[in-house]
């Protein structure tokens, strides 16, 4: 397992209980180099959205937390935040709650001469997506899967 890995693993079990006391669901860890620095993000969401209140009150039992267990080596900024319209589909929970719903799947390869595909999903599971593309159902390995995400109009 790499030190990312670790990393989000450990920072997501001392975030879990935290947002449980809130009803707030977790819904991504991530620690990432950008530039110079490194970045622990959390991601968390409710029904109804995500406020800047929400966002502060896990971070700071969260901050503490992270302190006393002080499992980092590195210098690193801490962000909690909503995971946004685009956020990509990663883990079970993120295709169940988007049963039914519009996605957006970019593959690495064109299929048929293109890349990008609509639809509403209708399955799932470990290996593969499948959505009704106006009528016609298209299934994807999701090891051929770019980008899997909730689709949205401006």
């Amino acid at each position: 397992m790499s030190k990312k890995e670790i990393y989000e693993q450990k920072a997501e079990a001392l975030l879990e209980p935290i947002v449980a006391e809130h009803d707030f669901e977790l819904v991504d860890v991530e620690y990432v180099k950008e530039g110079s620095n490194f970045y622990l993000r959390a991601y968390i969401d409710k029904p109804e959205g995500i406020t800047v209140d929400d966002c502060e009150v896990v971070s700071r039992t969260f901050s503490q937390k992270l302190d006393e267990e002080d499992f980092i080596d590195e210098a690193y900024i801490m962000e909690v935040s909503s995971p946004g319209l685009g956020r990509p589909l990663k883990k079970e929970k993120d295709y169940k709650r988007s049963m039914g719903k519009e996605l957006e799947i970019r593959t690495y390869r064109a299929i048929n001469k293109e890349k990008e595909f609509y639809g509403i999903l209708k399955e799932y599971n470990e290996s593969s997506v499948t959505i009704d593309c106006e009528g016609t159902e298209m299934t994807f390995q999701k090891s051929d899967i770019a980008l899997i995400r909730l689709a949205f109009d401006f």
